[in-house]
């Protein structure tokens, strides 16, 4: 083989300063051009119709609407409360007022307002009001224990039952009230 055929077999198709501008150019113009491209059509540059009834006030309040309600038992404070996440609060909602200190009652309606959303249906392993068996071994540990649980949560619990507006006394009720069923 000659040097000539060696040497036209590893030739490139770049052979001028031109040409080589031209293909740098345009590796660098192509891909910036499809980003732009890809980016109109994901930002969608399509002008929103006004009269369109899926825009309507009504249409959009009923695609944001909450998905379900949580009706609490009868002798409940509440009748209906919207509920969207853990503590059984809708987001940006006030807490349960807290029931003037009065003992029993009070404790109750504490209960009732911030607890029995766990506590009367056992969610996320929370011990069922008057369960004897799931609160025994919780009351061996002693009432410090029980109150350190309630104050600072525990498990899915979060602190205070989830009504921060509580005072530590009447999360003490609270538990004291709980304690007393289970006994």
């Amino acid at each position: 083989m000659s040097d000539a055929e060696e040497e036209e077999g590893h030739s490139t198709a770049i052979k001028t300063p031109e040409q080589l501008i031209t293909v740098l150019i345009s590796a660098f113009a192509f891909p910036i051009a499809i980003i732009l491209l890809l980016a109109k059509l994901a930002t969608g540059d399509v002008p929103i119709d006004e009269n369109n009834p899926a825009f309507s006030d009504k249409a959009i309040a009923n695609r944001l609407k909450p998905e379900g309600t949580l009706v609490i038992a009868s002798g409940s404070p509440q009748a209906e409360e919207t509920v969207s996440d853990a503590t059984g609060q809708a987001p940006g909602a006030t807490p349960a007022p807290v029931a003037a200190a009065g003992g029993a009652d009070a404790a109750k309606t504490i209960y009732a307002g911030s607890c029995a959303a766990c506590h009367d249906s056992g969610a996320a392993g929370a011990p069922k009001l008057g369960d004897k068996a799931a609160w025994g071994e919780r009351i061996k540990t002693g009432k410090d224990s029980l109150y350190n649980s309630a104050l600072k949560g525990k498990n899915a619990m979060p602190p205070k039952g989830g009504n921060a507006s509580l005072s530590d006394e009447n999360v003490k009720q609270v538990v004291d009230y709980m304690v007393t069923q289970a006994q």
